[in-house]
Order: structure tokens, then C-alpha cells, then sequence
């Protein structure tokens, strides 16, 4: 059992820096360097459970404390532009009008599964936006930030890591939208 800063609904977290065992190669890496790692919580769950709304009513979670991350991409000029974006799992990302915008193309869509996972290093249903490549944008939700507790990818989907909502303002290369969950 963790020692309560990562418990959420029948959730309880332990330190990810302890357990990077149940991390994504990439997601461990990129949390070995990031200076607020310390903060991030980490529970081992089914993989059969990793879906958000079947996690959420298996941990009692609020949906509300979820925090989906979709990648897209568009072209612009030839040069693909990617994102991460990470949304309340209670909406959508605003991708055909917003992301659009931010990433100053005509039209931007979901990117392959197949392409996401390779070029991420995370499994289908576990990417997150922690340990990225450093080309890709991460837009985040501001109104995640305003949650205790966001239960994100681990980039397996045999766990999820535990986050306090302000600290996804400080993860690496973070750039907080507001209104980009709809």
C-alpha cells in the first residue's frame, strides 16, 4: 500500500520513482530527469482494466480525475506537426478547431495507432505525456490542473501514474489550454 498521497477512489499509488518497473522504457527515462518526479505515484492495475471508463468504475474513480492523452498530427508546408493532448477524460479534445489552430494547419487528425505507438515507445491505451519525443507538442487541459489527483498512461497499460493536477503544468514542454477539453 502507498502512504496516501496517491489514493483516489480504491486507487493507492506508490512512488513511480520506486516502481519504474511498471513504466514505459521512454516515461522511465523521462522521469528519472524531471525534477518534480518525486510528486508522481504510480498503482499496478489489470491491463484488461486500462480503459477509462473500465478503470474508473473499477477504482471508484471520478471521471473528472481522468486524464486521456490522444496524440494528432497535421501537415503544414510538407513538415508533419504532432501533439499530445491531454483532456479530462469527461471530454474530448477540441482537435478540429483548437489543436488545429495551435498547430497552424489545415487539418489535423488522430495519428495511427500503429505510428503512435512505434514513435512513442508506449502501448495502445497507456500512452502518455511523460517521456514524449521532443518534437511533439503536449497540450494540456487547464482544467486538469485544477484536479487534487489526475490518473494518467503509464505508457503500458498495465498501470497508470498518479499526478497532482498543477504539476501537469510542469511537465516538459507543457503548454496549458484552456478550453481544450469540450
Amino acid at each position: 500500500m502507498g502512504d496516501g498521497r496517491w489514493r483516489l477512489g480504491r486507487a493507492d499509488g506508490v512512488p513511480a520513482v520506486e516502481r519504474t518497473d511498471l513504466l514505459a522504457d521512454p516515461v522511465a527515462t523521462a522521469l528519472r530527469s524531471w525534477d518534480r518526479a518525486g510528486e508522481a505515484g504510480v498503482i499496478e492495475i489489470d491491463p484488461a482494466l486500462a480503459d477509462t471508463a473500465t478503470l474508473s468504475e473499477a477504482y471508484d474513480l471520478p471521471m473528472e480525475a481522468g486524464g486521456n492523452c490522444v496524440v494528432v498530427m497535421g501537415r503544414r508546408d510538407g513538415e508533419e506537426r504532432f501533439a499530445a493532448c491531454v483532456v479530462r477524460a469527461d471530454t474530448r479534445a477540441d482537435v478540429n478547431n483548437l489543436v488545429k489552430r495551435r498547430l497552424d494547419v489545415r487539418k489535423c487528425s488522430f495519428l495511427a495507432v500503429d505510428r503512435a505507438t512505434a514513435e512513442s515507445g508506449m502501448e495502445h491505451g497507456g500512452i502518455t505525456p511523460l517521456g514524449l519525443p521532443a518534437a511533439w507538442r503536449v497540450l494540456v487541459d487547464a482544467a486538469l490542473l485544477e484536479q487534487p489527483l489526475v490518473v494518467l498512461g503509464s505508457g503500458v497499460r498495465r498501470s497508470k501514474l498518479l499526478l497532482p493536477g498543477p504539476v501537469l503544468a510542469e511537465l516538459p514542454g507543457a503548454e496549458v489550454v484552456e478550453g481544450l477539453g469540450v
